[in-house]
Parts: C-alpha cells; structure tokens; sequence
C-alpha cells in the first residue's frame, strides 16, 4: 500500500520541490512541449534536465542533447518493459513531472501510470500549453478541466447529463425488448 502512496505526497503539498531534473510525458501535440521547453529553462534553469517519454521517433525541438534522456515507449513493450521503463525513471529521481493533457488520446494509459509511479510533484499542461499543479491547491482548476475533459462544462453539459441519466432506461428498454423477441421466436418453434 505504501507504494502508491509514496508518490503521490507532493499531492497534499502547495511547496514545489527544488527543480533537480524534469520528465515530461509527450501524450499530445508535437508543438506543445516544443512551445513550452523555452518557458521551463527560463523559469527552472538554462541547464536542468529535462527529459522526455515519448511515442513519437524523433525528439521534439528545443530539447538538448547534453541534458536530454529519450524514453520510447515503443522500447519498452510488455509487462517486463514497462517494468524496466518505471525502474529506470525511479531511478533518476526527478523532482518535477509534467503530463500533457490536450484532450488526444494518445499514451493515456502510460502517462496516469507514471503520474501514479515517479515520486515527484506533477504539473499539467493543457492544450494551450499553459500548465498547474497537481495539488490541492489548485483542486478548483483541476474540478474545472476534468468537468470540460468530461463534457460536463459548458453547452456540452445538459446532453451529457442526459444521456447519463436515459442509459439505464435505454438498456433496460432494450434487454427487455430482445427478450420478448427471442422468447416470442422460442414459442413459435414449440
């Protein structure tokens, strides 16, 4: 048990931890983390690492050589890849992970298991390409982009809803509907 809750203690914390090194998990637009690698070496550092999980062949611009490890996922296929893939990153003890969260589906499964793995404070970035913490300071902007994300914001929201509350009486409406067709055929054959 005390394995998931090691990494997720930066959750409860409004202090950010001093930026040793960054991982970002490139799970959306090319151009977004090619538009924010400049903003995160003015702000941290000219010189901190910053490193990358990716799915994509090439490294996106702005990412140096000298201070720059690549992850693939593609390297690290199967049960004992992703375990290596999550050794390796726990090893390099990062301070800061950043997750994209465009609204792509893309390396959703991998970018919440790494969130729930790397001990380390969590920011995301959005579609813009702006980002904010993962803590409970910020609970009222995470409330807010899980609402949008969910279609449960905005215009979006009263159809949802909708549709939440008809399923079950769809589905019922349904299931009972093939019954009566199936058990209708099952007489009439005898």
């Amino acid at each position: 048990m005390s394995q998931w809750l090691h990494p997720v203690r930066y959750f409860l914390s409004r202090r950010i931890p001093e930026p040793s090194s960054i991982l970002l998990v490139e799970s959306g637009s090319r151009g977004l983390l090619e538009g924010l690698i400049p903003n995160l070496r003015e702000t941290w550092s000219d010189d901190i690492f910053i490193d990358l999980v990716t799915c994509y062949a090439k490294p996106p611009e702005g990412f140096r050589p000298e201070n720059t490890r690549i992850y693939r996922v593609t390297d690290y296929r199967g049960r004992e890849g992703r375990g290596r893939l999550y050794r390796e990153l726990a090893q390099n003890r990062y301070s800061m992970v950043g997750i994209v969260c465009s609204g792509e589906p893309l390396m959703t499964k991998w970018k919440w298991m790494l969130a729930l793995r790397i001990p380390a404070k969590i920011f995301i970035i959005n579609e813009n390409g702006d980002y904010f913490w993962l803590d409970r300071g910020h609970l009222a902007t995470l409330r807010e982009f899980v609402l949008l994300r969910s279609g449960l914001a905005g215009a979006g929201a009263v159809r949802t809803l909708a549709r939440i509350v008809s399923f079950p009486f769809t589905f019922a409406y349904l299931l009972l509907y093939a019954t009566t067709v199936h058990a209708r055929r099952a007489l009439r054959r005898g």
